[in-house]
């Protein structure tokens, strides 16, 4: 599905996203630098998703030899657990923030809390963690190139460790990817897990508060093409008056 001249959504299962692979699944964005194109996160890649996914971006009319990069946001399984699958399918280079690196190398469950995610019927008790290499180590203010199309990577911990958003001006809209940073309507996810943390959010909103841009393309829910800062003032808003955001899925 097009949403802008240089954003297609690919993929995203059916709970809080667009039911275009399996559950559950953020969404998957592709953007499309003309002579190459990239993802921003993919999923699981479980059960029928990695297939369903190509199928999109095949009837989207995107060639699939110009798909040349896998950008993620952070580690979590719903955004990056199908990252070694993609990878040797596309042969994508995979970029990913320096801090989320090391577990994405490794597989490491517990970093990246699957275990505990696992535990708590999130995610089935026999799905593991496929480690991926990592091409490149993202910091904050690196600026990346697919295409005609850059993109500036901003660091927004607090979801978790190495969680980052990426802005990007694209022809008509200055769009940013938020993961699970920030949601329309103002919305964070909280989780009981060992790195989510009030304070980091809260600091991130207010980063991204700073930032000019008109679209709002995060993870999971409502996308909102213009507009998009005023979501983000909206979760600022609560920490200015000494409240947390609400929760997403509460």
């Amino acid at each position: 599905m097009r949403l802008t001249p240089e954003v297609y959504v690919v993929g995203g299962g059916a709970n809080l996203c667009f039911g275009l692979s399996d559950d559950p699944d953020c969404h998957v964005y592709l953007i499309d630098g003309g002579e190459e194109s990239a993802l921003i996160d993919c999923g699981m890649a479980a059960g029928r998703s990695l297939d369903r996914i190509t199928e999109t971006i095949l009837r989207e009319g995107v060639d699939l030899l110009r798909l040349r990069t896998l950008i993620l946001t952070h580690y979590h399984m719903d955004h990056a657990g199908g990252a070694a699958s993609f990878r040797e399918r596309f042969g994508l280079q995979v970029w990913a923030p320096r801090a989320a690196a090391a577990a994405l190398r490794t597989g490491d469950e517990a970093a990246v809390a699957l275990d505990v995610a696992k535990a708590a019927g999130f995610y089935a008790a026999d799905y593991r963690f496929e480690p991926v290499p990592v091409d490149r180590e993202l910091d904050e203010g690196d600026r990346l190139r697919v295409g005609d199309l850059e993109l500036e990577v901003i660091d927004t911990p607090g979801h978790c460790d190495g969680h980052v958003s990426y802005l990007m001006q694209g022809r008509e809209r200055r769009s940013l990817f938020a993961g699970d940073a920030v949601f329309s309507g103002g919305r964070v996810v909280w989780q009981n897990i060992h790195d989510c943390s009030v304070p980091r959010t809260i600091a991130s909103i207010r980063k991204l508060r700073e930032i000019e841009f008109d679209s709002l393309l995060p993870g999971h829910a409502a996308v909102v093409l213009d507009g998009g800062m005023r979501h983000v003032e909206l979760a600022a808003a609560q920490a200015d008056k000494l409240f947390v955001p609400g929760n997403l899925t509460g």
